[in-house]
């Protein structure tokens, strides 16, 4: 298969023949998320893989977080339903990294850039971001960040 958006295209005909409702639903919704950033901006253009991932990320944090206020509002069948098509969408997200790799990969990071003290914590974060690629949440690597730099 070419791109990740040919993967997902091709998942998602696969899905539907197999008439998994849940994943040719997710995949439908991620692809269509995909062709509005297509069409996003001055002109119509294609995504780098790494683009559509960036898609992907958004997508997934977007249903973390309604599973976790359905959740909190009682509705156990919407938080699940979330929860299901937030599983779906991990398939094609990379490996998140654990808190012990995150703090490595920051902390050469900022060593390299020479950062120090939370006035720096934009440059900090940008050096960090590259170096995660990512494989953790943004969240994740500004607390890790914060915490470097305030040590």
């Amino acid at each position: 298969m070419g791109t990740l958006k040919d993967t997902l295209t091709a998942d998602m005909r696969t899905a539907l023949k197999a008439r998994d409702e849940v994943t040719t639903s997710t995949l439908r919704m991620a692809l269509a998320a995909v062709g509005n950033a297509e069409v996003a901006g001055q002109s119509k253009r294609e995504l780098s893989d790494e683009e559509v991932l960036a898609v992907l990320v958004k997508e997934a944090k977007k249903r973390r977080e309604a599973a976790v206020a359905f959740a909190d509002a009682g509705r156990a069948d919407q938080a699940a339903k979330e929860t299901a098509e937030g599983d779906v969408l991990a398939r094609y997200l990379p490996k998140q990294l654990s808190d012990e790799e995150l703090a490595e990969l920051v902390a050469g990071a900022l060593a390299t850039g020479g950062f120090s003290g939370m006035g720096q914590m934009g440059p900090a974060m940008k050096a960090a971001q590259a170096a995660v690629a990512g494989q953790a949440e943004g969240g994740r690597v500004a607390a890790e960040v914060r915490r470097q730099l305030a040590s």
